[in-house]
């Protein structure tokens, strides 16, 4: 993509997502849901996000807002703030939509969008993920993707810190 301007038009409240879903399930698209921090986009949230993208026709990425991730990471977190996070985000090929969550977990989103496939990260159990019995009663299906190993914000934040 070289119009940088359709990057923002990526970002969604809920009520303006849940247009855009209709939308696509009008032309009969498959929708994927996942969500996280990503708060140093690091080459693990690539391939997350890769694989999480093959599962449906449209992805649309639930984003911890910075509230959020300072009750679940602590105060130091989040390092970027919500808007880099997004912009970032949206700013991938692979990504079709970006919409923040205050919650803890994206369970209040999952639950209006229902989206056809739910994906988390090998790191979960599907016991653990949030909205996963809503998915599978709506018919849809849930994902559990591979971690690729040696990446995570945690580690590149202990790795700056020793600099």
């Amino acid at each position: 993509m070289n119009r940088a301007d359709l990057i923002p038009t990526k970002i969604f409240t809920l009520p303006q997502l849940l247009q855009k879903t209709a939308q696509w399930r009008i032309h009969h698209k498959k929708v994927a849901f996942t969500n996280g921090v990503f708060d140093i986009l690091h080459q693990g949230h690539i391939f997350s996000l890769s694989q999480a993208a093959r599962e449906a026709d449209y992805l649309i990425v639930g984003l911890n807002a910075d509230a959020s991730v300072k009750r679940l990471k602590g105060n130091d977190r989040p390092v970027n703030d919500e808007a880099s996070r997004s912009l970032l985000l949206a700013s991938l090929l692979i990504v079709d939509a970006v919409v923040l969550f205050e919650e803890d977990t994206p369970l209040t989103l999952i639950k209006a969008l229902l989206p056809d496939v739910l994906v988390k990260g090998g790191d979960y159990t599907i016991e653990q993920i949030a909205g996963a019995p809503d998915i599978i009663a709506n018919g849809g299906r849930v994902v559990i993707n591979p971690l690729l190993d040696g990446f995570s914000t945690t580690g590149i934040i202990a790795q700056a810190k020793k600099s």
